[in-house]
């Protein structure tokens, strides 16, 4: 039996999604389309690819179906509005999915696009990682174009230190 908390792990989930829109929150309209080098990926193909990946390859495979991911082009979304109103849609409608799954179906295989199987209680982990792991390109990207974004846990490394120096 999984050990994954499921409505604990949706609150979380909820929650690290909520971080992540502040990026876009924070982004001037014309750098949305910005890559940091030809052919990169910008502020917007990552929202997007977010939105997408978490929709149509994690809520799929926790379905049990094989993943269907459209890519990450502004056809998706386009603008700020549409890119959060694609983010919006894609994180509701897997959350439906998400919602619907019994304890018993965590631990049930689902398909991977390499075709491989994971449980479906490390997939939820598995799309929980990617999301850190694009929000961490999304700060930095955010940084090269002088973009001050709002901390991601409400303080800042140089509080945390004096405040730890302090005790």
């Amino acid at each position: 039996m999984s050990s994954l908390d499921l409505a604990a792990f949706l609150a979380h989930w909820r929650a690290m999604r909520k971080r992540t829109l502040r990026v876009l929150d924070g982004l001037p309209e014309g750098d949305l389309e910005w890559a940091p080098r030809p052919g990169g990926w910008s502020f917007g193909d990552l929202l997007r690819h977010l939105g997408g990946i978490e929709r149509f390859l994690w809520a799929e495979a926790v379905a049990g179906r094989p993943c269907s991911y459209p890519g990450h082009g502004e056809e998706l979304g386009s603008g700020v509005e549409g890119v959060r109103a694609y983010l919006a849609r894609c994180h509701e409608e897997s959350l439906a999915i998400f919602r619907a799954l019994a304890p018993e179906d965590l631990d049930r295989a689902c398909p991977t696009p390499g075709g491989s199987t994971v449980p479906a209680g490390r997939a939820l982990l598995l799309m929980a990682e990617h999301e850190a792991h694009h929000r961490g390109q999304l700060h930095l990207m955010a940084g090269l174009r002088g973009i001050v974004l709002p901390q991601l846990f409400a303080m800042t490394e140089e509080e945390v230190r004096r405040l730890s120096q302090a005790r």
